[in-house]
């Protein structure tokens, strides 16, 4: 438990520096926006890019791992969306519930914890869980709610604007930029490559900043966002690593060592993500701030006592 907590620690401290400087004037209103935008358009494209750029095929091929996880994520993901639309939610909110409810912060605590618990092994899972998280989860809530936005309801009207939203979307155009490099096998220049680490490197320590100042921001809570909350975060460290082990070991057999490490991975809480589309298309983030709290929190105990039980000594 105190690895894990090692680990979840710097998280809540950024979020409490975000905080702090919000609360006592450091940072202004606009702040939570202004840092969240910096991290879409700029620092999150460059780790996306730069994670697609250099991942190869002979990686990414376990197609077993790729599909216990990815079922598992949207086994998370398509009931929330239903339940929150049958609820009367508007698709664009909905599909910002549904990402948060599973949406594992493989990034972040993914890659320490999956070196702690299972070593260097644990490198080529964490990447392939990543790039399907960060790529094509994000990628299915934007689409969604670029279609929620759109007030054309021609079909080949509407299909046009979402691609055209789409295209200009820095979020999806730069892994499909980085694949495409990748096809190339041309290397970047050294310069190139510091001015993407450097840029990246941004990414997860100031959405976290991001998303303490905007818990700082006083607001009325949407009514019933403390118990969907609650849900979403159930959902999270419960639900879906349940159900990516059934996948994992029942459906697709793949070894023990990768069904743990499946497991891991779907059990970690809420990344930043779902709180950087929000703020992005100016949705209502308090579900979603909320979720990425109860659920950090709630994993120094989930994930502890799921290493503890798969013999994992941390």
């Amino acid at each position: 438990m105190l690895a894990t907590l090692e680990i979840l620690l710097p998280v809540f401290g950024l979020i409490f520096a975000g905080f702090a400087c919000r609360r006592r004037g450091v940072l202004g209103p606009n702040s939570a926006s202004e840092l969240n935008r910096f991290v879409v358009w700029l620092a999150l494209p460059a780790l996306l890019f730069d994670t697609m750029a250099h991942a190869t095929w002979q990686q990414l091929y376990q197609p077993a791992f790729v599909a216990a996880f990815s079922i598992g994520c949207l086994g998370a993901f398509l009931p929330i969306l239903a339940m929150r639309m049958i609820g009367g939610r508007h698709l664009a909110d909905a599909s910002v519930d549904a990402i948060a409810a599973s949406y594992p912060n493989t990034g972040y605590i993914g890659f320490p914890l999956g070196m702690i618990a299972f070593g260097s092994a644990s490198l080529t899972p964490t990447t392939i869980a990543t790039i399907l998280v960060a790529c094509v989860l994000f990628a299915l809530a934007i689409v969604l709610i670029e279609i929620g936005l759109q007030t054309e309801r021609t079909p080949h009207k509407l299909g046009l604007k979402v691609l055209g939203s789409l295209a200009r979307n820095p979020l999806i155009v730069s892994p499909i930029l980085g694949v495409l490099l990748a096809s190339t096998h041309v290397a970047l220049p050294q310069s190139a490559e510091t001015f993407l680490k450097l840029l990246s490197g941004a990414a997860s320590p100031c959405a976290l900043v991001s998303l303490g100042l905007f818990l700082a921001e006083k607001r009325p809570s949407e009514a019933g966002a403390g118990g969907i909350s609650l849900l979403l975060t159930g959902v999270k460290l419960v639900g879906q690593p349940a159900l990516t082990w059934w996948l994992a070991a029942r459906v697709f057999g793949l070894s023990s060592t990768l069904v743990e490490m499946a497991v891991v991975l779907a059990a970690l809480p809420t990344g930043t993500g779902p709180f950087m589309l929000a703020e992005f298309y100016r949705r209502e983030a308090h579900i979603t701030s909320r979720t990425i709290l109860l659920s950090t929190v709630g994993s120094i105990v989930t994930l502890s006592l799921l290493l503890l039980v798969m013999g994992h000594r941390t």
